[in-house]
């Protein structure tokens, strides 16, 4: 039998359920692999092992009561320390704010709680969530498994990470700009966003621009599709849902059918603003992924598609807009990162007009994409532009702050130029770890389907193996 953290998340998910594997056994197992390679890693921020020792001799005693089974009875997770669990420290990857313990879930770790998923704590960010790296100022930065030296993306890094390594089985990941793909993909995952509104997350109206959803992150399509059952099985919490799906996306996965239209894209809205070069890995992987989808019996087409050339001004203004608001400790102002501090100033200076214009630029930006992504089936990019970055690339102290920000966030949207309009659009999109470099790096490439197709994404990551 391999060990434990060996096994998919689904042959893991059978062995508690049949009670072949006791949950505090696999806690336990999960807890002594994050007290050995967490030190170096960094993708826990706070573990929570004797929470999580307590929650799975409960689901032990549960079952020993005979009592039904969740669908996640004993597994073992974490949470982005952006989300609120009960009784759990939440910082929100920031120095300026004042750290709170939770009386409560939030709606995503109450859904898992309740699909009888055992928390191992939570994972590290980047402050608010706001960049494509996982380093801040509270604790020390995630690093990616394959190489330590550099960074295994954002926001969801920490998660991504812990997954990667064998920390844990699964992970639910955080998307408003990439936050899922990215990391996955830098750290060798699959990583799905989901369709806008499919999981619950909170008000529609905390996020302004309604970019923001979870995904799993997990080792295979069947292990992510198990995970995304569990967490869209409660009602929505948004303003906005997204279409229900016939049957599990976990049969979708392993039923793994479907031939597909499927249109090729290099191009990016930031190309208005910016440079955008692919390394010859991230052209390697999307060559890799045309021949492997070609071979599955996909039809492959170049797709001619124009972005408005507003985007990236719009997108910055909106994706920044709640750092105006953010509930800074006194004296934080001084404590927040280059980035943060100087895109929070901007924030306050803006109009209500200026936000109001910047939306109505993404509105159309959105009608105007999915209608000429509607010629296919799916659409697919690269997932990253370039190899996995190293820690500390994007900021530099040769250059006053306001540079040091603008040069940090040009470099991210460098890095990942394919993600965020995806979130802008609203649509569900997948990363798939197609490529190994010569150096050990993984690439992915990204499919982005149609207005709720999750399941076809599941279906297409299982056709090609994953």
């Amino acid at each position: 039998m391999p060990a434990l953290h060996e096994m998919t998340a689904v042959e893991l998910r059978d062995a508690l359920a049949s009670g072949g594997l006791g949950a505090e056994e696999a806690t336990d197992h999960y807890l002594r692999r994050i007290e050995e390679l967490n030190p170096t890693l960094g993708a826990f921020l706070t573990p929570t092992p004797e929470l999580a020792v307590a929650e799975a001799r409960a689901a032990d005693a549960h079952r020993a009561r005979g009592g039904e089974l969740g669908q996640l009875h004993g597994m073992p997770l974490a949470h982005k320390d952006l989300t609120d669990v009960a009784g759990v420290r939440t910082t929100m990857g920031s120095a300026a704010l004042d750290p709170w313990t939770a009386r409560e879930d939030a709606p995503l770790p109450a859904v898992l709680r309740r699909a009888g998923a055992i928390s191992l704590g939570k994972t590290q960010v980047p402050e608010f969530g706001l960049s494509s790296y996982s380093e801040n100022r509270v604790g020390p930065p995630a690093r990616n498994p394959r190489d330590p030296r550099l960074s295994p993306g954002g926001s969801s890094g920490g998660s991504a990470a812990a997954v990667a390594a064998g920390l844990i089985p699964f992970a639910p990941g955080t998307d408003g700009g990439g936050s899922v793909r990215i990391p996955a993909a830098a750290t060798g995952l699959v990583g799905l966003k989901p369709n806008r509104g499919r999981i619950p997350a909170g008000s529609g109206q905390q996020d302004l621009g309604q970019f923001v959803v979870a995904g799993p992150l997990a080792r295979n399509a069947a292990d992510a599709a198990l995970l995304l059952d569990a967490m869209v099985a409660e009602p929505h919490y948004r303003a906005t849902s997204a279409a229900p799906v016939t049957g599990t996306f976990l049969a979708a996965a392993l039923r793994a059918e479907g031939r597909f239209r499927i249109g090729v894209s290099t191009r990016s809205p930031f190309e208005s603003r910016l440079e955008i070069r692919l390394d010859p890995e991230a052209l390697q992987a999307l060559e890799t992924g045309i021949a492997a989808l070609t071979g599955a019996g996909h039809d492959l087409l170049d797709a001619d598609v124009v972005y408005d050339e507003r985007y990236p001004d719009a997108f910055q203004v909106v994706w920044t807009a709640g750092l105006a608001t953010a509930p800074l400790a006194p004296g934080g102002e001084e404590r927040l990162t280059d980035l943060a501090a100087v895109m929070r100033q901007r924030a306050l200076r803006r109009s209500a007009a200026d936000l109001v214009g910047a939306v109505d630029v993404l509105r159309s930006f959105e009608a105007e994409t999915i209608r000429q992504y509607s010629g296919y089936d799916m659409i697919l990019t690269p997932t990253l532009a370039m190899t996995p970055r190293p820690l500390g690339w994007y900021t530099s102290d040769d250059a006053g702050a306001g540079d040091r920000a603008d040069e940090d966030y040009a470099r991210q949207c460098r890095y990942s130029p394919f993600t965020s309009m995806v979130n802008v659009c609203g649509l569900p999109a997948i990363t798939l770890p197609v490529l190994d470099t010569a150096a050990g790096l993984p690439m992915g490439v990204q499919l982005i389907g149609r207005p709720g197709a999750e399941a076809d994404l599941l279906s297409v990551a299982a056709q090609l193996g994953y």
